[in-house]
């Protein structure tokens, strides 16, 4: 065999921390704490005789001197406690809770275990005098004008966890319009005026007088047929800017208005919302609006097209086209001036009837047929 061969194979050093047989024993004997003392001895003075008469006298002075603090020694029951506390933990409920939560928890209670074990530790702290506590309470300084205080609503630590540790909510967080509607009702007044008339409420100047004849004439003047149309099902309406145009020539522009009672009530399908007419600063009708919607971006359009129809509405009370509302002249203006024609559908196909003018042609989507 060679030379090289005799050579036994080189064993690479593993560096290992976990603790032997030896450590174990020491550990286990509370001995531990003095073994490290001497290590620490023996590495500078190198005789273990030594090392071993100066750990005596400290271990002599520390009994004379009930005051002597030792750090490595609290350090190393803190460690302790902190093993225990975690074997605790393990066992536990905590560790049936959510990860998020049990980690926090485990960790500030072993954090507050750690810093009482010190302090109970620590001679010094223990033997020193208690602040003595006052008979008599003292109030607190005020403090000085020209010293800045902090805003109270500036977020502190503790405020930011107990957010974080807070449960996550289990119900909506945001309003729903169609439940709650759009919470526009009308702002009362503290303390109004008594010059002043809070229309929301007040019904001032209901049925007090009646209005001028010249006022009254053009109210309740008949309606123009070329003004009328007629709905594809056949109901006859008249323009809603008809009506506001009847409105001022009889009042004149900024004599009327139209004042919100409530708020605005949002269904799943309807905005409905209820209005007061006031002409020459007294209450002359109250009615409620309402418009349908297809889609949620439709409903501002809605709450408009609400005010519109309650305009409509409040104007029946002043007698402005109350024809459209009598069944007899009706019938005699759909005889005069409509007609039905048989349409179909330009995209789908669908054949139907409408109503149309006898003036006016059948538009797109639809086609006339002429026959069923």
């Amino acid at each position: 065999m060679s030379k090289k061969e005799d050579k036994p194979a080189v064993v690479p050093e593993v560096d290992d921390d976990e603790p032997d047989e030896w450590d174990k024993r020491i550990f286990s004997t509370g001995c531990a704490v003095e073994q490290d003392k001497m290590n620490d001895c023996y590495f500078t003075k190198k005789d273990w005789r030594l090392c071993k008469d100066e750990t005596r006298r400290q271990a002599l002075s520390a009994r004379e001197d009930p005051t002597t603090y030792h750090p490595r020694h609290t350090i190393t029951m803190a460690s302790s406690h902190m093993r225990r506390s975690l074997r605790l933990l393990e066992s536990t409920s905590f560790t049936r809770l959510p990860s998020r939560l049990t980690s926090r928890s485990t960790t500030q209670h072993i954090l507050a275990l750690t810093r009482s074990i010190t302090t109970n530790n620590n001679p010094a702290t223990r033997t020193a005098p208690k602040t003595p506590i006052p008979s008599t309470p003292t109030l607190p300084a005020k403090p000085s004008t020209s010293s800045s205080t902090a805003p109270a609503s500036t977020p502190t630590t503790d405020d930011r966890t107990a957010r974080i540790l807070a449960p996550t909510p289990t119900h909506q967080t945001t309003t729903n319009i169609s439940k709650t509607g759009l919470a526009d009702a009308p702002l009362s007044p503290d303390s109004p005026p008594e010059e002043k008339i809070d229309w929301t409420r007040s019904f001032h100047g209901l049925s007090a007088a009646p209005f001028p004849k010249e006022v009254a004439d053009i109210l309740l003047a008949e309606v123009d047929p070329e003004e009328v149309e007629i709905k594809p099902d056949g109901i006859l309406y008249l323009p809603e800017i008809k009506y506001r145009r009847i409105l001022n020539r009889a009042f004149g522009p900024g004599g009327w208005g139209l004042v919100p009672r409530s708020e605005s009530i949002v269904t799943p399908r309807t905005v409905t919302r209820e209005y007061a007419l006031v002409c020459n600063g007294r209450l002359v009708s109250v009615a409620r609006g309402e418009q349908d919607y297809f889609t949620p971006d439709g409903i501002p359009t809605a709450t408009e097209g609400c005010r519109s129809n309650a305009l409509v509405r409040c104007c029946k009370d002043l007698g402005i086209a109350s024809e459209l509302w009598d069944p007899r002249w009706i019938r005699k203006f759909k005889a005069q001036y409509t007609r039905e024609a048989f349409v179909e559908h330009v995209v789908n196909k669908k054949r139907t009837k409408i109503w149309v003018r006898k003036d006016d042609q059948v538009s797109y989507p639809w086609k006339e047929t002429g026959t069923k």
